[in-house]
């Protein structure tokens, strides 16, 4: 079943059109890769998913991303909610220079929820869920910029899981980290989608098939193609995402 709907959707920065009429359905409680070489779109696709590029001046954008159902770009949309649902995973950890218990509860704050009862068993489901609470149990209260990268972008995923998100948009989650770290991040995707919908920007083609089912090409601008990652990368339709397969483009 399908979980959000993109239909012709154009981006301009000023007069560069940075995306071309996109058109795709991503699947709910799947992973979904976007790959291709460096400023072709992917990661300003994955932004419009939750409406980021809004904050970038001079950004025109048109075409339909439903998301449940809901136009997301409609009038009066709540940007709040949006967020909420939808959470993002930058390419370097970014947690905020305070402790462990503070970053975890950080948006419940924002959204008002103070009971103790509650932000106590978010705080130990959400770190729980990315396994981080048995190696920071005895130190919630210590810095969370004292935690190694790896872990460092386990908070920020149990961050958002603390929102309780339907969607998750990881931005090159694992290009800082090392190959270990790399493999302990991908093994989490694997557990998270039982819960939530995964899109991941990646450069790393391997990566990409290891952990999606479905993989969209793009270049400059163009989604390419799309469609189930083993077709994908044993039987693309297009020759261009085969080039880009086998390293003789990008």
């Amino acid at each position: 079943m399908s979980i959000i709907e993109v239909k012709k959707l154009y981006l301009f920065y000023g007069n560069f059109q940075a995306l071309k009429g996109i058109t795709l359905t991503i699947e709910q409680q799947k992973i979904t890769a976007l790959i291709g070489p460096s400023g072709c779109g992917k990661s300003t696709f994955l932004r419009c998913l939750n409406r980021m590029n809004d904050l970038i001046e001079d950004v025109h954008i048109k075409g339909l991303v439903n998301i449940n159902g809901e136009n997301i770009y409609g009038p009066g949309y709540d940007l709040l909610a949006l967020r909420k649902k939808v959470g993002m995973v930058f390419q370097r950890p970014n947690p905020f220079p305070l402790s462990i218990r503070d970053n975890v509860l950080y948006g419940l704050k924002v959204h008002g929820i103070s009971d103790k009862t509650v932000t106590e068993e978010k705080l130990h489901w959400s770190l729980e869920s990315v396994h981080l609470w048995n190696e920071v149990k005895d130190k919630l209260e210590d810095n969370a910029l004292a935690l190694s990268g790896e872990q460092q972008q386990r908070l920020c995923i149990a961050r958002l899981a603390a929102m309780e998100p339907e969607i998750l948009l990881m931005d090159e989650p694992c290009s800082a980290l090392d190959p270990i770290s790399t493999a302990k991040i991908e093994n989490l995707m694997y557990e998270l989608k039982k819960q939530y919908t995964i899109i991941i920007v990646t450069h790393n083609m391997q990566q990409a098939a290891r952990v999606s089912e479905y993989t969209g090409y793009f270049l400059l601008g163009d989604l390419v193609e799309y469609g189930e990652t083993t077709q994908i990368f044993t039987s693309p339709k297009d020759s261009r995402t085969e080039d880009y397969l086998t390293g003789r483009f990008g």
